[in-house]
């Protein structure tokens, strides 16, 4: 990334070392800012001591000589668990910035009592996948006040594209609506696979002449042919695709929001991991729909 200058200055500390957050560490270190790392998993952190990262073994050293603290963690309880280890270490104007996909509720709520104590909080969620982390070519979906935003801005600039979508929980609530116009899209492919082999239609041409007209997404460009090629590799996994989900429909409830189309594709999600497919990549729901229609979508 260019057109920002890295305050070499700002230490840094970067909690959660996994697929995700690895790259978008060494975009942040390599930016020049001084960057302490932690994770929980101790292979995670000897994978990042491989990389060439400083690496520490508790998050109280990681945490208490840091001006900003960045958070790429599975889900809610363990950010708010970081949030209570800053609470409790780090001094007053320290700025949590959590790129996580979480609850917007409880990340609102996590704001404000940060605040409280002369801290700050944005939330900067992310879409892009493994390629975007380490291409530094992110999508990061930002929440909390114009000022904090600003401070976040040239820590958040080496890993993508950074949007303000409104206060504290906008970015996750940004996110949530993501993951469920994502989720539904794979549905549509999945679907579409499935009634074409149904009808003797090959997936592959299929996709082609889809991508030719209104069909056309993302999804059916990159994800299409993974699921007619049999690939289930994990750029994002069915496990995580349920926890985002549970995150959109658990807001929906507390908001009394209808949602019916992210409500059947996560009972579907559920199904692949009922069958023991929670590490599979997202594109495996395909996996489901073989198994309801008798059909095989990816090549014998």
């Amino acid at each position: 990334m260019t057109g920002f200058e890295a305050p070499n200055t700002t230490a840094v500390a970067f909690v959660g070392l996994g697929v995700m957050g690895l790259p978008m560490l060494a975009n942040v270190a390599g930016a020049g800012f001084d960057a302490r790392a932690f994770d929980i998993a101790p292979q995670a952190r000897e994978r990042a001591r491989e990389h060439g990262h400083t690496v520490v073994d508790t998050s109280a050293d990681a945490l208490a000589p840091a001006d900003v603290v960045i958070t790429m963690l599975p889900d809610t309880p363990h950010v708010e668990q970081v949030a209570r280890e800053v609470l409790a270490t780090c001094r007053p104007g320290t700025l949590l910035i959590d790129m996580s996909t979480i609850s917007p509720l409880t990340t609102a709520e996590l704001a404000r009592t940060l605040a409280d104590a002369g801290m700050a909080m944005v939330d900067a969620p992310v879409s892009g996948g493994v390629r975007g982390a380490v291409a530094g070519a992110l999508s990061i979906m930002v929440g909390g006040a114009p000022e904090d935003v600003e401070r976040a801005r040239p820590v958040l600039a080496p890993m993508g594209e950074v949007t303000r979508m409104g206060p504290a929980g906008a970015g996750q609530a940004t996110k949530a609506c993501n993951q469920v116009a994502v989720a539904i899209n794979i549905q549509a492919v999945c679907e579409a696979f499935t009634l074409g082999v149904k009808l003797g239609v090959d997936p592959e041409p299929l996709r082609k002449a889809l991508l030719g007209g209104s069909a056309a997404s993302w999804v059916l460009e990159h994800l299409g042919p993974q699921m007619i090629d049999g690939d289930d590799s994990a750029g994002f996994r069915i496990a995580l695709q349920v926890k985002d989900l549970r995150i959109a429909t658990d807001a929906a409830a507390r908001t009394a929001t209808p949602l019916p189309g992210a409500a059947g594709v996560q009972d579907l999600y559920l199904e692949a991991v009922a069958h023991g497919e929670a590490t599979n990549g997202n594109q495996a729901l395909s996996r489901v729909y073989e198994r309801l229609a008798a059909v095989h979508i990816a090549r014998q």
